[in-house]
């Protein structure tokens, strides 16, 4: 009897617990669900922000086109790169003073945005003039004047990288290693974003053209020998910085496993050690480094050197992508540790790579916009370098310019070779079909060899060799931006 009692006077209690257990769980549950929707709200609001608001569904950027005329964009110098014209009529009109010139870095902002007229665009509709300035222009029924942005962009650097160019399509990219300071961005076939809404219907019906798109940040290429690169790295790695045991008899082609790689034009370069395969751009060489290597480690290199990786670049880009797994067979293997294969990358972040061996290993992230400024002068905002990561180690990247100064003294590059200034860099002819004399021409590299200053990239599309094509445009950039920094 009394056992039952007992039994019965603990049942509420038990009950009370399992009451108590439901409420627990519940809050929990509502807690992380709050924390959750906390952590979206806020990475939106670091990632996603800039973007919403850009969409051209978003009223938002018709309130504040209502309120502020578009602001302007400057060169580092102060040029006018495009502003907002008030027509007779008293409609506004985007013009860009340089037309095709800064056609892709700086956009257009009709027809949708690009460049940096889509990445700064709520920034040159928001106008940080004064609150007595703002009362006055709404007690007058007129528009406050957006404000500005300062570019990094040098207006003669652009001018001598786009005339280099020719009527190739291609790409430039021109950057201060030490920085990240994009100087000069050029991208071809181009247009005149002044005439782009006469033009649109014609690249919209046009499902061939890529006239808009812009090749230094979202042109994706074989890299040809310039990948040369990364192959010396890792097997400077995976040799623990001994390459005095290197050498490789080149009669022109290299076979392994029935699968044969050519050198350029079938060129014989003899006996080769390591420095002179990398100064000659031996294919052949190259390839019988590749199959010696471990692909796990040179997976994780390049991963260590931002292939498919996302990057802090202010401008719309696409990913460079490094495609070879272990169990792929031979043919593969030779064939991407020339730079050939499925690997694709972009100037911008061959660039990045190459600066990167300029600055001691470390990648700095390359910026466009150095500071925005209100109306009336005044600084908004100022951007300041900031790392994008170590690629490398300083032995590492010093090993890497001592090779890419060979290929200047004594290589494909020998046309940097003798000038005022000392060079580094590597050349590639990048394959792109089955005829096997199509190729892009590539250069990278920067100057001066002990001391960077600027780093330069460039491709020249169908054009054949890079230091037929590529060096000497490389050249004109060098000269130019020492002839003007001196």
């Amino acid at each position: 009897m009394l056992k039952r009692e007992k039994e019965q006077q603990n049942q509420p209690e038990k009950k009370k617990e399992i009451h108590n257990g439901e409420i627990l769980f519940v809050t929990v549950v509502f807690s992380l669900l709050m924390v959750a929707v906390i952590w979206n709200i806020v990475d939106f609001m670091l990632h996603d922000k800039e973007e919403a608001i850009n969409n051209s569904f978003n009223p938002r950027q018709e309130l504040l086109a209502s309120q502020n005329i578009r602001g302007s964009i400057y060169s580092k110098d102060g040029d006018v790169l495009a502003k907002t014209r008030i027509l007779a009529d008293g409609t506004e009109e985007r013009y860009y003073p340089y037309q095709n010139l800064f056609s892709h870095v700086v956009g257009y902002s009709t027809k949708g945005k690009t460049g940096i007229e889509y990445s700064e665009n709520m920034k040159l509709l928001t106008s940080h003039a004064s609150i007595s300035n703002k009362i006055q222009n709404e007690l007058n029924a007129e528009k406050n004047i957006g404000d500005s942005v300062i570019t990094t962009l040098d207006v003669s650097l652009q001018q001598v990288a786009y005339d280099a160019l020719g009527v190739y399509s291609g790409a430039i990219v021109v950057t201060e290693p030490s920085t990240g300071k994009i100087l000069a961005m050029v991208s071809k076939p181009d247009y005149d974003p002044n005439e782009i809404v006469l033009i649109w219907e014609d690249l919209v019906e046009d499902k061939s053209s890529t006239v808009l798109l812009n090749r230094a940040t979202q042109g994706l290429y074989p890299p040809g020998s310039t990948f040369k690169i990364v192959t010396a790295l890792e097997y400077y790695r995976q040799n623990d910085g001994d390459i005095s045991g290197y050498g490789y008899s080149c009669n022109g082609h290299f076979s392994k496993d029935g699968s044969t790689i050519r050198c350029y034009h079938g060129q014989n370069h003899g006996d080769v050690g390591f420095v002179r395969s990398f100064a000659k751009s031996c294919n052949s060489s190259f390839a019988n480094i590749g199959t010696s290597l471990d692909i796990a480690a040179f997976q994780k290199t390049c991963r260590e050197l931002l292939f498919g990786s996302d990057l802090k670049l202010q401008l719309p880009y696409n990913q460079s992508q490094f495609r070879l797994l272990a169990s792929d067979d031979t043919d593969l293997i030779m064939q991407t540790s020339i730079g050939q294969g499925k690997t694709q990358i972009t100037p911008m972040h061959l660039n990045m790579i190459t600066a990167a061996i300029a600055n001691k290993g470390v990648c700095m992230t390359p910026y466009v916009v150095d500071s925005l400024e209100s109306a009336t002068g005044a600084v908004v905002k100022k951007n300041t370098p900031s790392e994008e990561a170590t690629m490398m180690t300083e032995e590492e990247a010093a090993f890497m310019t001592e090779l890419m100064t060979e290929v200047v003294l004594s290589g494909t590059a020998s046309k940097l070779d003798g000038l005022s200034y000392t060079a580094a860099g590597k050349t590639g002819s990048a394959e792109f079909s089955a005829d096997k004399n199509d190729s892009h021409a590539w250069f990278t590299g920067f100057a001066p060899a002990q001391d960077p200053k600027v780093c330069v990239t460039i491709i020249v599309e169908s054009a054949g060799s890079g230091g037929d094509y590529a060096v000497p445009i490389a050249k004109r950039i060098f000269d130019h931006y020492f002839e003007t920094n001196s």
